[in-house]
């Protein structure tokens, strides 16, 4: 494995419309530079030598390293930028590309699926700075450096360092043509708009590839259902109706809102389960992305062949069993 990390900081996460329909907290980008900062700081701990990096137009990275002195070489990846989530998927695809052994991402449920449609074989540490996170985790950006050098440098093997998870393929007329790391929602109507999605009465079907109780957003429903891991081999089909068992779950920060559940069930993987709208629009991860025209056969598909998402706890705990931050005097 190469011992080159990758960054992928998103200076538009934490900043959508849910700002103003809801009760989310902004996420600046000062904020975003703090993080890397500390980030850098924990990578060279761990004897990380290299590390590359998606250019934006704040310059995350750039102004992170106005403010340490570390001595790795940080380099931006040599790419245009166009202010969107295709910049996130191209850096990902690029440093997969180049052999990097672990990218680390920085940015909510959208920016993680935009780098997933850039890589599914480099391993990811998901770092939560956006809205309703269900994929990226929260945690002290100190310890995401650590533990990415971990496993980039092969200090601590990528088989104890975390699993493969699920993820939703959309399939038009039987070809895959987008993915969702979290949720599928088919929304009435086909503007997309803000992208953000927030109105739950919109919604006719859900797909979920997890669910728990506690979570927030779409899933959230699904959550106050069943749990569903994102390592296990299964998934969740919602149908809402007009009748049904009344479910309430928070759909963004301070938004509590209920629907009539028709029917749900468990969805087994690779089993494709029609889209029962003819015209609507998609939403992946909370933001709307795809309109469905009347003559195409849409469908959603659970695959075990998502990314490999790394677990900071699993790998901190094998680098003290190894004692790799123990010496004697």
């Amino acid at each position: 494995m190469s011992s080159a990390i990758g960054i992928v900081a998103n200076p538009a996460s934490g900043k959508d419309i849910r700002r103003l329909v809801a009760h989310g907290s902004v996420f600046d980008n000062q904020e975003k530079v703090r993080i890397v900062r500390r980030i850098l700081m924990g990578l060279e701990a761990a004897g990380v030598q290299d590390v590359w990096y998606m250019p934006d137009a704040y310059a995350i990275v750039d102004r992170a390293l106005r403010g340490c002195a570390v001595t790795m070489n940080v380099k931006a990846i040599p790419m245009s930028v166009q202010d969107s989530q295709e910049d996130s998927m191209n850096a990902a695809a690029w440093m997969e590309a180049h052999g990097v052994g672990c990218v680390v991402v920085l940015g909510g449920d959208g920016t993680c699926r935009a780098v997933v449609r850039g890589t599914r074989g480099v391993p990811l540490l998901p770092l939560s700075t956006g809205t309703n996170n269900v994929f990226p985790q929260v945690l002290e950006a100190t310890i995401v450096g650590l533990a990415a050098g971990l496993v980039a440098t092969g200090a601590v093997p990528l088989d104890e360092a975390g699993s493969k998870v699920s993820c939703l393929e959309v399939l038009c007329d039987g070809m895959p043509v987008d993915l969702a790391l979290v949720d599928v929602a088919v929304c009435e109507g086909t503007f997309i708009g803000a992208r953000a999605i927030w109105e739950v009465d919109k919604v006719r079907e859900l797909f979920l590839s997890r669910c728990r109780p506690e979570s927030i957003g779409l899933s959230a429903l699904g959550g106050q259902l069943e749990t569903v891991e994102p390592e296990e081999p299964a998934g969740l089909h919602i149908r809402m109706g007009d009748e049904g068992l009344r479910v309430s779950a928070a759909v963004a920060p301070g938004l509590i809102r209920t629907v009539a559940v028709a029917h749900f069930e468990r969805m087994a993987p690779q089993a494709v389960y029609p889209v029962n709208v003819t015209r609507g629009v998609l939403a992946l991860d909370g933001e709307r992305e795809r309109e469905i025209k009347p003559s195409a056969a849409v469908g959603v598909r659970l695959s075990l062949d998502g990314p490999f998402v790394v677990n900071v706890a699993r790998v901190m705990a094998r680098a003290r069993e190894r004692g790799l931050f123990l010496s004697r005097t």
